[in-house]
């Protein structure tokens, strides 16, 4: 017979087959973090940016990926408005404007580059980000920036791209794309 104590229910759906997940142990220690950095501001160093960029191992018989990832994009949405308040509330609604309106800036300059160069490219033996998907990514970006295109922050945050050789750095391409769902979150 089975101790009830021992059993543990899974958060997550896990992974079966050859499927790979997230590492389990990986993933509930950083919602532990994330829990108590939310409910009691201890440890500080997590914030909707640090969950934007958490990173987990892949394994066998791990928690599914579009599962964990869903959780991660409601915290980061939580820890998001909360930030928004408290900058609001501390630096006022003119500083946090200007704030985003800078960072806003950042990301269009970046965008509106010429086509093909609007990230620092890989070497030739390596692969990076398409370049002609990540500029099509980025105009419609832009076209939200500037005019107002419908672009949702669940866009934003999915977008995947293939990959080439000598293609778009990917750090760089990530951190522009951090950057549009921290001004997308600023503003909502």
């Amino acid at each position: 017979m089975t101790d009830v104590s021992e059993t543990t229910v899974s958060p997550f759906p896990v992974t079966s087959g050859r499927t790979r997940g997230y590492q389990p142990h990986a993933v509930d220690d950083f919602l532990e973090r994330a829990r108590a950095a939310f409910e009691t501001g201890v440890p500080a160093d997590v914030d909707s940016a640090v969950v934007r960029r958490a990173a987990f191992p892949l394994v066998r018989h791990g928690y599914q990926v579009a599962a964990v990832d869903a959780a991660l994009s409601r915290i980061e949405d939580a820890f998001a408005a909360r930030e928004r308040e408290q900058a609001l509330s501390n630096r006022g609604a003119r500083a946090w404007v200007g704030q985003s309106r800078r960072l806003a800036q950042e990301v269009l300059d970046r965008l509106t580059r010429p086509k093909g160069h609007r990230f620092r490219r890989v070497g030739a033996l390596r692969f990076g980000y398409r370049v002609d998907e990540v500029d099509l990514v980025a105009d419609k970006i832009a076209r939200f920036f500037e005019s107002g295109e419908t672009v949702t922050v669940e866009q934003v945050r999915s977008v995947a791209f293939r990959m080439q050789r000598r293609g778009y750095s990917e750090a760089q391409v990530d951190a522009v794309l951090d950057a549009t769902v921290e001004v997308m979150l600023a503003v909502v």
